[in-house]
C-alpha cells in the first residue's frame, strides 16, 4: 500500500460534475492498493496518515500530526501510483492489486480512518473518473508505505 500524501489548505473530488468529498485544512491522501495487502498493513496505514508529524507546532516545525489538529482527510483512490514506471515509455500496473482486491483495501483504509479520526474522513468514488481540486500547503508532500 502506498498513500501520497499532501498537506492542504482545502481539497475536494469531483465526480460527473458533483462534488463527492471535500475538506478544509488537514490531508489530502492518494492511495493506492497493492497485491497481497494485508489488514495489519492497512491499519498500519491508517496509523501513519493519523500520526505522520507534518503540521507545524508553536515554534514552526512539523511536530503535530493530524490527529493532533483535528483536520480533514481526504482519501482517493489511486491505482495509478502503484505503477512501474522503471522501463519503457508506457506505465505498467502489475504492481497495483485487482479492481476487487483494492476496492476491499481501500474501503478498509476508509473504516480504519474514520473509527480512529475526530476531523472527519472524505473520500472520492472508487473506480470513477475524479477531478481533484487542492490548495497544497507548504508544499509539503509525503510518499507512505506501511
Amino acid at each position: 500500500m502506498l498513500s501520497l500524501i499532501q498537506r492542504v489548505t482545502r481539497a475536494s473530488v469531483t465526480v460527473e460534475g458533483q462534488v463527492v468529498g471535500t475538506i478544509g485544512p488537514g490531508l489530502l491522501a492518494l492511495v493506492a492498493v497493492e497485491p497481497g495487502d494485508t489488514g495489519a498493513q492497512i491499519q498500519r496505514m491508517a496509523e501513519r496518515l493519523l500520526g505522520y508529524r507534518v503540521f507545524a507546532d508553536d515554534a514552526g516545525r512539523m511536530n503535530r500530526s493530524l490527529a493532533d489538529t483535528g483536520g480533514g482527510l481526504l482519501l482517493v483512490s489511486q491505482f495509478t501510483l502503484a505503477a512501474d514506471t522503471r522501463s519503457g515509455m508506457r506505465p505498467s500496473f502489475t504492481t497495483a492489486a485487482p479492481p476487487d482486491e483494492a476496492e476491499r483495501g481501500f474501503n478498509q483504509l476508509v473504516e480504519a480512518c474514520r473509527q480512529a479520526h475526530r476531523g472527519g474522513v472524505e473520500t472520492g468514488r472508487f473506480g470513477a473518473h475524479m477531478v481533484i481540486s487542492l490548495v497544497n500547503d507548504g508544499p509539503v508532500t509525503f510518499l507512505l508505505r506501511p
